[in-house]
Parts: structure tokens; C-alpha cells; sequence
């Protein structure tokens, strides 16, 4: 059977300048659901590693357990922590970040920083400075915190100003570690999500994360991981969280896949699904020339073997690459420039005396008179702007 042409074509294939990441379990993920054993044999996180620098990725992120058993002994730790540094220099791939994996075995059930048994709080901090360590001997700069477990599906179970309160000082502790052991510029960020594995999961946005921030000992050093397959679960505009996150200063890093709304998480590749609003997403990204990585956090269809899962990879760095170059024919495109520009409306004058309180602007708009029947009859062709945009990513423009 003969290649796609996708496969050969030189015109959409990444750069290391591109900023490219996968997080290594996207790869190494075995096909496995609630109702079905995997259907791949578990890829070691070195292949992994290999295979994504191949691929053209500058990075790549990692949990904890994937690349080290937390039964290994120091001394197993350390080799793999060596291997893994050869394997990087050889490669030219870095790590960009780090999780730890406090949901997969059993004694995380009700939740790790926010369980009701302190020996469980305790062992996950103490897992996590671990983490921590490892995240700066192979110079990962940013640790993520998925709450996964940090929920419940019993109400009366928890009070969740306690969970809170609880998970509020396990950020604090874990902040506290990393400036007392120097790991500046190391920073960490809170990846929201609103339910699934648990009923209903603490923090469960970017608005309950970026809400959080300021109630902790060191907001400077947090963020927000937000990704698009969880806020399309809650049925929101994945775009407008990514946006509310880079406003605020606080977008440390993206995880970008697929989802249909209001679905338990599919985890689809990038594009898969809605790509008016994946366009959107790319557009605001490179609109604003944000210098993060752009990370996949996705699984490969169950039905794949492992020549698919590297199918996989080429699909979701090539649908960026390929929105990217439509984010630019958009930019470009005259008819729709002319119809924004005629959409604002431009008063610099105005513009002025609303961006900034004085008595003077104050005293300007107080005496300005507007005519609201006039405001009204000013035409804003939106359907035409979103035809345009339309016929831009259906690539007759």
C-alpha cells in the first residue's frame, strides 16, 4: 500500500523551532478503557523519548511512574535518571515538564492533598518532592498538578473548604521546597478539570484555578495548565479559557487534544474534533507569540497498533502546523481585514478616556452625548466574517 502523500511531503513537517511537545504516556498509552485491557504493549519511556525527538518535538513531559517504578531503589533511580540524560543529549530533545502521579494506585482512591487520611497527604507530598528533585536533575522547569483524585462522588464525604484548605497547603509546602533547595526558575501550574475520575473534582476550571492563585504563599510561582479536551466536557469555549489564562499572565502550559462537548474524556488527536475552535485556539496562541511549548496531551485510537501511535503523533503536529498556516492566510486575507476594521469602529479619543479612571475622563464621558439609535443602526456583518472564516479553513480562500 502506497504512502499518503502526508506522509512524504516536506511542506507541514516540524522544527524544533516550533515548540513541539508530547507528554510521554500519550505514546506509551496502551489502548486500555473501563471496559477493555490494552490492546498495545506498554512502549518504554526512553523509545518514547527517542521517537518524539525523531518526530521533530523540541520536549517532551512526563509523570513520575512513567519513567521511573515507584518500587525502584536509589540506586535503579539513579541509572534511569542517567539513562535518560544520554538519551536526551543524543537526541537534542529537553524535558519541559513534570507531574506526578498521584491517581493511579489504590491508596490515592479519595484523593491525594485533599484525602481524608493524613498518611495519605503525607506520602503524596512526599512523592511529589521527589518528583520535584527529578523534574531538576533533567531540567524540567515546570511541575503540574492534575487534581484527578481531589474530589468526590459522596458530598457529605468531604467539606470542601477543608479539600481546600488542604490542598491549599500542600501547594504551599511543596512552593516552600522548591526555594529552599534553589530549583529556581522551576514554577508550578494547576490543570483543571470538572469531573471524571471522580463524580466532581476540586477546582474544576481555569476561573476556580486562577481564583485559587491569589490565596496561596507564592502566586508568583503558579499557573495554569489548562487543556481543551476538559473544558469542551463542561460544554465551555476551550479558546476563551486558554485566553483568560494568557491575559492574566498565568498560561505556563497547554496540553492540546480533541473532545465532543459534554463527553467523558476522549482524549482524541489534535483536530480531530471542532476545528473552528481549535483554529481559534492556534490563532490566539500565535497571535500572541506566546513562548510556551505547545504540548499534545492525547491518546492514540484503541484500535491502533504501535506504527499508529507514531500515526497519531504526525497527525496532531501536522493539524497544528496546517492551522498555523491558516491563522496566517486569515491574518492576511484583505476582504476579512476590511470587514474588522469596519466591525470596530475606531475612537482614539474614546479609547482613551475608557482605558484608564480619572476625574478629567470621567468629567468627558459624563459630557459626551451619544445617540444609542445611532450606535444601534452601525451594522456588524458577522455572518459574512464568519463565512470568510469558514471558507479560509475549508481552503477555497
Amino acid at each position: 500500500m502506497p504512502l499518503p502523500r502526508w506522509k512524504t511531503e516536506k511542506k507541514f513537517t516540524p522544527r524544533r523551532s516550533d515548540r513541539f511537545a508530547f507528554g510521554i504516556w500519550c505514546v506509551m498509552n496502551r489502548g486500555r478503557d473501563p471496559f477493555g485491557e490494552e490492546t498495545r504493549p506498554r512502549m518504554d519511556a526512553l523509545d518514547a523519548v527517542r521517537g518524539l525527538a525523531k518526530k521533530g518535538c523540541a520536549s517532551f513531559e512526563f509523570h513520575d511512574d512513567d519513567l521511573v517504578s515507584p518500587a525502584a531503589s536509589l540506586k535503579e533511580r539513579e541509572k534511569r535518571v542517567r539513562d535518560l540524560k544520554r538519551v536526551m543529549a543524543e537526541s537534542g530533545i529537553a524535558a519541559t515538564m513534570a507531574t506526578c502521579n498521584l491517581t493511579f494506585h489504590k491508596c490515592f482512591k479519595d484523593g491525594a492533598f485533599t484525602s481524608n487520611d493524613a498518611r495519605v497527604r503525607a506520602y503524596a507530598l512526599q512523592k511529589t518532592m521527589r518528583l520535584i528533585d527529578l523534574a531538576a536533575q533533567v531540567g524540567a522547569e515546570i511541575i503540574v498538578f492534575w487534581g484527578g483524585r481531589e474530589g468526590v462522588e459522596v458530598e457529605a464525604s468531604k467539606s470542601p473548604q477543608e479539600a481546600l484548605r488542604r490542598y491549599r497547603e500542600a501547594i504551599n509546602f511543596l512552593s516552600h521546597y522548591v526555594r529552599q533547595n534553589r530549583y529556581e526558575p522551576m514554577r508550578f501550574a494547576i490543570e483543571p478539570k470538572p469531573n471524571e475520575p471522580r463524580g466532581d473534582l476540586f477546582l474544576p476550571t481555569a476561573g476556580h484555578v486562577l481564583g485559587f492563585i491569589p490565596t496561596c504563599d507564592h502566586p508568583d510561582m503558579l499557573g495554569v495548565n489548562p487543556e481543551i479536551e476538559h473544558c469542551r466536557m463542561q460544554g465551555l469555549n476551550a479558546c476563551h479559557d486558554v485566553a483568560q489564562c494568557l491575559e492574566a499572565g498565568k498560561l505556563f502550559d497547554i496540553h492540546l487534544g480533541a473532545q465532543k462537548p459534554l463527553r467523558f474524556d476522549q482524549d482524541m488527536r489534535f483536530g480531530a474534533e471542532d476545528l473552528k475552535e481549535t483554529f481559534f485556539i492556534v490563532k490566539l496562541l500565535e497571535d500572541a507569540a506566546w513562548p510556551g511549548t505547545r504540548t499534545f496531551d492525547a491518546h492514540p485510537y484503541r484500535t491502533e497498533d504501535e506504527d499508529g501511535v507514531w500515526d497519531f503523533v504526525d497527525g496532531c503536529l501536522r493539524a497544528y502546523l496546517i492551522l498555523k498556516e491558516k491563522v496566517a492566510r486569515w491574518n492576511a486575507d484583505p476582504a476579512i481585514r476590511a470587514l474588522r476594521e469596519e466591525i470596530a469602529c475606531r475612537d482614539p479619543v474614546l479609547e482613551a478616556a475608557c482605558a484608564a479612571f480619572s476625574p478629567a475622563n470621567a468629567q468627558a464621558l459624563l459630557a459626551r452625548h451619544f445617540d444609542p439609535d445611532a450606535l444601534a443602526a452601525h451594522r456588524l456583518r458577522y455572518e459574512v466574517l464568519d463565512q470568510l472564516t469558514q471558507e479560509v479553513l475549508l481552503g477555497v480562500r
